[in-house]
């Protein structure tokens, strides 16, 4: 089982500049205005290496729960059942699923990528992330994008 994924939010004041800047390029390539990794990382002033090591672990925070969707890639072992507690646990936060795509196992072990829409009555969303992560049998997950 991998090991436990915390998240904690923070204000701006607390974060560190690279992280902040790490957000900057991220939102300067998927808005376009930087055609490559190297060109907002520069336009920054980070590493190309700093915005690698940390463009999977910060998010911008938005405070708009309704209609937020998050996007997660989840390494499973393929066991009749576990597929089903990952959808119970979206439900029992009532959580709307909006696309779920499970490849063919491998070697006993299934990738699923599941996209999740966070209602305003769903809970705490990271607290939902951690129960699929904790459950036996899940390898790794990873939030791919929030929005």
């Amino acid at each position: 089982m991998a090991a436990r994924t915390r998240y904690f939010v923070l204000k701006e004041k607390a974060v560190p500049d690279v992280l902040l800047k790490v957000v900057e390029a991220k939102r300067l390539l998927d808005s376009g205005k930087a055609e490559s990794v190297l060109e907002a990382a520069e336009a920054v002033g980070i590493s190309r290496s700093s915005f690698y090591k940390y463009k999977d672990d910060i998010f911008p925070f938005h405070d708009n729960a309704k209609g937020r969707t998050i996007t997660m890639i989840i390494q499973m072992d393929d066991e009749p059942g576990l597929l089903s507690e990952v959808l119970k646990s979206v439900a029992d936060y009532r959580a709307n699923i909006l696309t779920i795509h499970q490849s063919i196992p491998v070697n006993g072990v299934a990738s699923l990528t599941l996209s999740v829409e966070v209602l305003t009555d769903t809970g705490d969303s990271s607290q939902m992330v951690e129960d699929i992560e904790g459950k036996t049998g899940i390898h790794y997950l990873k939030i791919l994008a929030r929005e």
